[in-house]
């Protein structure tokens, strides 16, 4: 999944990573690594706290109020600012240009029965580690699957 999230993050790092100034172009690669990986990390944590009724709620709400989407936008700013050294504000624009854009096409992607670079039973599998079997069984109904 993190492959996938690699890849959906680049599509979308135009403007708020791979054109920006503040993030040098030897570091674009880097900070889309990093992107992504606060992205997993943060639905990897709100899977495994047992929060999956916050997690099925980002698959029908990935609008800015969502608490989970706001989670990550909060994490993959501080790594913005943290590991290349980019100011705050600078950080808040990348990840207001990038973030809601790239959990929507997430959710897109996931409920398309004609798109498999993202499928629930992956996603789930994915964020349990890939021993999340039983859980897949009881958590898909959360997500309508």
């Amino acid at each position: 999944m993190l492959d996938q999230l690699i890849l959906l993050v680049k599509e979308h790092a135009g403007e708020a990573i791979i054109n920006n100034p503040a993030i040098p172009n030897e570091k674009n690669e880097a900070a889309i690594s990093e992107t992504a990986g606060g992205i997993f990390e943060v639905l990897k944590g709100q899977f495994s706290g047992g929060n999956a009724d916050a997690l099925s709620g980002m698959f029908k709400n990935t609008g800015e109020n969502n608490p989970i989407v706001g989670q990550i936008s909060s994490v993959v700013q501080q790594q913005l600012v943290t590991k290349f050294n980019v100011s705050s504000p600078q950080a808040a624009q990348m990840v207001q240009q990038m973030i809601p854009i790239v959990m929507q096409r997430l959710v897109k992607k996931t409920n398309d029965p004609n798109d498999n670079s993202f499928n629930m039973d992956g996603i789930l599998s994915s964020l349990g580690g890939g021993k999340a079997d039983d859980l897949l069984n009881s958590v898909k109904g959360l997500f309508g699957k």
